[in-house]
Order: C-alpha cells, then structure tokens, then sequence
C-alpha cells in the first residue's frame, strides 16, 4: 500500500513540477523516487529471500537487488546533474512559477509522506527492511516540508528564487543517498569485507574462544547480499578425530554468527 501512495503521488508531482514550471517539485519527486526505490527494495528483498535456491543460482537470487540499486544509483546522479544545471540557470535568470497549483501538490506529497509513516509505524520493528523504509519516508516527508515552506514563502513574497534554491537542497539529499547506494553496492559486488567484520579481530576472537585452533588463515568474508554475509577460512588444528573437529566447526559457525552476523560458512580443517 505504502509503494502504492508513494509511486502515484511522484507521478502527480513528476505532472505537477512540469505543469507549474517548479523544479522544487520536481526535485521532491526524484528524492520520492529514492525512497520509492527503497520501499522496493525492501518488498523485493522479501520476495527473494521465499524464492529457493536452484543448480545454477546457489546462493539464489539476492544479488539481483544489488545490481538493481547500482543501476538505481547511476540514474539518479544523472538525474541530480540535470536538475542542478536547470537550478543553476533559474538562479541567474528567475522564471515565474504557479505558485499556487504548486503548493497543492506538495501539500499532497507531504499528506502522502505522513500517511505512509502511519501505515509503517509500529510494524515489523524487528524487520530491518520495514525499519529503513520507515526512515526512508521520515526524510521524504522533510523534503516534502522544505517544498511546501517554498512554496508558501514565494506566495506570499513572488519570490521565485526560492524554488531552485529548494530544488539544489532537495538534490544535495539525493546526492547523499545516491552516493551511498553506490558505493554500498559496488562493495558488495566486488565481495568486498562488511564493514562490520575486522577479519584479524574475528580471527584472534575465534583462537581465544575455540579450544584445539592454532591458526586461521586464507579468511575471506563478503555479502551476499543485504544483511547477509559468508566466510570461507582454513582452520588449522591437532591430528583429532572427526568427531572432534565437527565439535570445533560448531562453535566456530555459532561464534561468527552471533557475534558477526555471518550465516553462511565453508570451514576447511589442516593439521599441523
């Protein structure tokens, strides 16, 4: 439902900016558009993680979102960059703006805002993904209130300069958030170390806390996707048992998953 509202009210203000000559709408409607993108994605996310795996795909199909927020990165900067240029010409030479007709449709994007925080508040306060996109809508509705305050003050004053000054503090929050859907998913797909693990940390973590391990070497640990991360290490141990050893992989996985986060393991044993 919250997807629903948020996409027909950026279509509206998409119409909207257009019609009343108002790049601040228009702006309020790309940074719509970012968190209609992450609405998305948490849905998406969702709908993957119920997908099972297949012979080809065994990790699934997680890192379809990651392409997709790499792709939805770039055309927002593109999208940025355009709207900057225009701002930048209205800031030297002022254009008139339906004042009016454009303070409507920002109050409409602010109503839409507010009702999509009531429908999210107090669901799924465990679930990450209802969580981001909760906050997601708490900055779309304060760029909502940045527009409808522009669009106030240039009615009352005919003071258009108002409105690309509104569209380039708009574009600098799309920037901010464009900047690190990009870079969060260009780490992921180039596997690079979560941010959260310090492999040396988690391999002096593990020696203290696993009796029979000597050494640890070749670790490597990445995203999968979201919130999901895998490990591959070679652990180096006595000449034990079987039964032994899968007594140490146990509390090595448990280890790295309460305290790590990470839930997918390929522990290889050598002994030394």
């Amino acid at each position: 439902m919250v997807i629903i509202i948020t996409a027909i009210v950026m279509g509206i203000e998409v119409v909207g900016g257009f019609l009343t000559n108002s790049l601040a709408l228009l702006s309020d409607a790309g940074h719509m558009l970012t968190h209609l993108f992450a609405l998305g994605m948490s849905f998406f996310a969702i709908v993957l993680a119920a997908r099972p795996v297949t012979k080809e795909k065994t990790y699934g199909f997680y890192r379809a979102e990651i392409l997709v927020a790499f792709v939805n990165g770039i055309v927002l900067l593109f999208l940025t960059a355009f709207i900057f240029y225009k701002a930048i010409f209205r800031i030297i030479s002022p254009q008139p703006v339906a004042e009016l007709q454009m303070l409507l449709v920002a109050i409409l994007g602010l109503a839409a805002n507010g009702a999509g925080i009531f429908l999210l508040h107090g669901i799924g306060r465990e679930d990450i993904n209802v969580k981001s996109a909760f906050l997601h809508l708490i900055g779309d509705t304060a760029s909502s209130v940045a527009v409808v305050l522009g669009g106030l003050i240039i009615y009352y004053t005919d003071n258009f300069l108002i409105d690309p000054l509104v569209s380039i503090l708009i574009c600098i929050l799309i920037l901010i958030w464009a900047g690190k859907l990009l870079a969060e998913s260009t780490n992921i797909l180039l596997e690079a170390t979560p941010k959260h693990v310090d492999i040396d940390e988690m391999v002096s973590f593990i020696k203290r806390r696993v009796p029979g391990v000597k050494a640890i070497h070749h670790v490597h640990v990445w995203v999968i996707t979201s919130h999901m991360y895998a490990m591959t290490a070679h652990v180096i141990v006595e000449d034990i048992t079987v039964n032994q050893s899968h007594k140490i992989l146990e509390k090595i996985n448990q280890l790295v998953a309460n305290e790590f986060d990470i839930s997918h393991t390929n522990i290889q044993f050598e002994v030394r």
